[in-house]
């Protein structure tokens, strides 16, 4: 009975979370129409190169689009649930639910993954249209399977950022945007790391997304398959095995702190 009461939670969390979305729907639309003109606007650089090498450049750079775009719906989901909960004044009435605490960010994570993969595919569909992509030799499975893996990783990395929102209601949500910089500059996403400075390259290698990306270019620009996609799939669960729980540990921490200084009280 309490598996049953746990799992009509998370779902409805994601409910919850879906009606948020149909209540700021122009804002959503807005945010729709910001990516897709970033995209599109990103793959257009492309077209400063050669001619011989236009496609491929085009395809390297809306592959980064893509993929970020996803990644960071992810991360960006996870870390402002508390930001959510502020704004909307039911931060005190979520933490003292007789639920686990799992249970509200996990239902929060699978909101974001869902949401993640419809804005994706409206932007793709956008870009099919606008741009004729080299797509011939693509492992469409490959790029999949790259994008899934490295979801828990960024979810991860989303639980660590939450709680900023969490401590601090006054830079909280704006300081979850350093982080989220610092990943977007390493990871190579428009970009190889080839050619960041030398004191930088080591911190994309402890990213998620310079893996994601790696494997998501070699599938969709060269066809790699998943099985010589699998060091990197493998690193990046191994990353998302690692970020997750670490992440559950941070949080519950930072909860206990908040609720002990009243901070949970406080919307602004």
């Amino acid at each position: 009975m309490k598996t049953m009461n746990e799992l009509g939670a998370l779902v409805a969390f994601v409910e919850r979370s879906f009606r948020l979305v149909r209540r700021y729907l122009a804002w959503e639309v807005v945010f729709l129409f910001y990516n897709i003109i970033n995209t599109l606007t990103i793959g257009l650089i492309g077209y400063t190169a050669e001619p011989e090498a236009r496609g491929e450049t085009v395809l390297f750079l809306v592959i980064g689009a893509l993929c970020w775009g996803f990644m960071a719906v992810l991360f960006e989901e996870v870390a402002n649930t508390i930001t959510w909960e502020r704004w909307e004044g039911t931060i005190e009435y979520t933490f003292m639910a007789p639920i686990r605490r799992i249970t509200h960010l996990f239902g929060t994570c699978l909101f974001a993954i869902l949401y993640g993969l419809v804005r994706t595919i409206a932007v793709l569909i956008a870009v099919a249209f606008f741009f004729d992509l080299p797509l011939q030799q693509a492992n469409l499975l490959g790029a999949l399977a790259a994008v899934a893996a490295a979801g828990p990783a960024f979810m991860g990395l989303g639980l660590i950022a939450a709680v900023l929102p969490l401590l601090s209601p006054e830079r909280g949500t704006q300081a979850t945007h350093i982080i989220q910089g610092v990943i977007l500059l390493v990871s190579g996403i428009y970009y190889p790391v080839s050619v960041l400075p030398d004191w930088l390259q080591p911190l994309s290698l402890v990213s998620p997304g310079t893996y994601a990306l790696e494997a998501a270019r070699a599938a969709l620009l060269k066809g790699a398959g998943v099985p010589e996609l699998l060091p990197d799939l493998l690193l990046l669960l191994g990353l998302g095995a690692i970020l997750i729980p670490l992440g559950l540990w941070i949080f519950s921490v930072a909860e206990r702190y908040a609720m002990r200084t009243g901070k949970l009280k406080r919307s602004g």
